[in-house]
């Protein structure tokens, strides 16, 4: 028995090789990340690291453009995995949480600082949901649904980061 990976997924019983030998699968579960047995979403965040560290290599019109094909993007490979599974939102559909990684540093100036804070409050606006979230969360379905709640968290979290990194000393 792993203590990385269930045996089955979803309503539809997917396995791991399933998911991971689909591309859109391979996606929604961000590269594998949401096969984690525990913390599936924080793992999935984890797993937007190297990404955005890749794209900090680019300029902004580019990881602008990068950036917002992924939202639309991941709310058509969403949609796909949420049918495939057979569950609305399953928990180990973490490229929602990939794109909100991208989105809360999206005109922020790299620092492992602005790293390991960004992570920080991505996950607590994801996990706490404060108002509007948690209302998308629930009143939004299907893909948009899955990618909307995570594109405002990004977008909360990244404001407040850029907050932060103005009036903060480090």
């Amino acid at each position: 028995m792993s203590i990385f990976l269930k045996q089955y997924y979803g309503n539809s019983r997917m396995t791991a090789k399933q998911i991971m030998t689909d591309w859109k699968l391979f996606l929604a579960f961000g590269f594998g990340s949401g096969l984690s047995k525990y913390m599936p979403g924080t793992m999935g965040t984890l797993a937007a690291i190297p990404l955005y560290l890749l794209m900090t290599q680019i300029n902004i019109w580019l990881y602008s453009i990068l950036t917002v094909a992924a939202v639309f993007g991941g709310i058509g490979i969403c949609r796909y995995a949420a049918e495939k599974l057979d569950v609305h939102d399953f928990g180990g559909i973490v490229w929602d949480e990939v794109v909100g990684l991208l989105i809360t540093f999206w005109f922020v100036p790299f620092s492992w600082h602005a790293l390991i804070g960004g992570f920080v409050l991505f996950r607590i606006f994801d996990i706490i949901k404060p108002w509007p979230i948690k209302w998308i969360d629930r009143k939004v379905g299907g893909g948009l649904g899955i990618m909307l709640d995570d594109v405002l968290a990004g977008l909360f979290a990244g404001l407040i980061l850029i907050i932060l990194i103005m009036y903060l000393p480090y």
